[in-house]
């Protein structure tokens, strides 16, 4: 899915052309054979896929299904060259914060007309997902799977502090005084003599384990912290979503958020960002130098594959004072407008979107399929492989909300999330820079 931790964030790399890329799209052969050239990012997907493509040539010998797999990164760098040239490959996926560049473009195949003719039924899948790849009455794909936050955090280091996985079940935050959370994290904080943050001794300058690790490579959205607990606050985005033309950074209610991270900060509990180790907040977790994080669904194997069983768990977002909130995002497979073959590719797409492929993906677990019936399989054999990740799937029942889907998403990216690194490094006022931020904004809708 995303890269491995994280989604949204990663929005901010350059999408300026690279170089020139062999040809992508697929072709047909004087044989009548036609090749679908299909591009995805996760390598922990790609088994499952490829078990999916393998099948649907099976019963389809004329179409065969060419996987390229690149990591993240250059996963979009390599797609937005190639849309570019005019060479894309028929079939990639794709992502809610990326696809409206595309769109706006028209650089996506409208598939509705085909889910009309072929009678797809949209109420098959995970509610709220559906929606969001529709714009002017096109739609741009079915929905792939989906993913939810919770935290997670070491067991050991939170058990040496008195605090328990049950403790952690019902959490409350707010934005004055951080609330249970903030004690929990307090105590999962300690100075390199053992004191944790609770002491009056504990020495913040001198802060072995901390007991939150932020983050702040994440873009406009914060998906994977900061806009969790802004909507926990009682923020919104935009105007509408998707496609509002309104957003709302110069709300109190994330100045207030972003205050309260610089002062866990300053208090000791987390990173001085401008300390801040390169390497991801999930490796410095898994090493032990964090005690919890916000994290996303994506990223359950990874904290419970052989190499860390036992070490780790999941418990459910903290409740604000506009109660428990979680984005619900998602991805879908996306048909390059200029594919030499729709009908291939949208077959292709229907059946990546279908029970059966989705199924087969379910049986691995990496991800929650977009089809519900496929997702309580992924979360029953979570439950028999020893797994607990009902934090993700009671949040996907809740008060979920949708990560802000509307043009301008690389320059809004970048113009909010170096607004949140200055308020955080304390070298601008909060309110004055998420207001100067919001002002730029909205201006590119003008």
């Amino acid at each position: 899915m995303r890269t491995p931790h994280r989604r949204t964030g990663a929005l901010l790399l350059s999408l300026a052309l690279t170089g020139t890329l062999a040809a992508c799209g697929g072709g047909s052969g004087a044989d009548g054979q036609t090749t679908v050239d299909y591009w995805l990012w996760d390598d922990r997907q790609l088994p499952a896929y490829q078990e999916c493509a393998d099948v649907f040539h099976a019963a389809n010998p004329d179409i065969t299904i060419k996987i390229t797999q690149t990591a993240w990164v250059q996963y979009w760098q390599n797609l937005t060259t190639q849309l570019a040239s005019g060479d894309a490959p028929d079939v990639w996926t794709n992502q809610s914060t990326y696809y409206p560049q595309f769109a706006t473009k028209n650089q996506l195949l409208d598939v509705e007309p085909f889910v009309k003719r072929d009678n797809v039924d949209l109420k098959s899948y995970q509610s709220g997902l559906t929606d969001v790849w529709v714009k002017d009455g096109k739609r741009y794909g079915l929905p792939k799977d989906w993913d939810t936050m919770a935290v997670v955090y070491n067991t050991e280091l939170l058990g040496k502090q008195g605090v328990d996985a049950a403790q952690l079940e019902n959490l409350t935050w707010n934005p004055s005084d951080g609330g249970t959370f903030e004690q929990v994290i307090a105590k999962a904080t300690v100075d390199e003599q053992g004191r944790n943050g609770l002491d009056p001794a504990f020495d913040k300058n001198r802060v072995k384990v901390y007991g939150f690790l932020p983050e702040w490579a994440d873009g406009a959205q914060g998906q994977n912290g900061w806009g969790v607990l802004a909507a926990a606050n009682g923020f919104t985005y935009l105007d509408k979503n998707p496609w509002g033309t309104r957003y709302r950074y110069d709300d109190p209610k994330l100045a207030e958020t972003i205050s309260w991270f610089k002062r866990l900060i300053d208090k000791g509990y987390a990173p001085r960002f401008d300390q801040q180790s390169s390497v991801a907040n999930s490796e410095l977790l898994i090493a032990g130098k964090g005690a919890m994080q916000i994290t996303g669904s994506w990223t359950i194997l990874t904290f419970t594959d052989d190499k860390v069983k036992g070490k780790f768990a999941f418990s459910p977002l903290p409740a604000g004072p506009a109660g428990r909130r979680s984005p619900i995002n998602g991805l879908t497979d996306a048909i390059w407008a200029g594919t030499e073959h729709p009908e291939q590719a949208w077959k292709w797409v229907k059946f990546l979107a279908s029970p059966d492929c989705q199924n087969r993906v379910a049986k691995r677990a990496v991800v929650f399929p977009a089809i519900s019936s496929a997702s309580d399989a992924v979360a029953e054999t979570h439950k028999q492989q020893g797994r607990d990740v009902h934090a993700f799937t009671d949040a996907a029942k809740r008060d979920t909300f949708l990560l802000p889907v509307t043009e301008h998403g690389t320059e809004i990216n970048t113009t909010v999330q170096d607004a949140i690194q200055s308020a955080v490094l304390g070298t601008a006022k909060t309110e004055d820079v998420l207001k100067d931020a919001n002002t730029k904004v909205n201006a590119l809708f003008k």
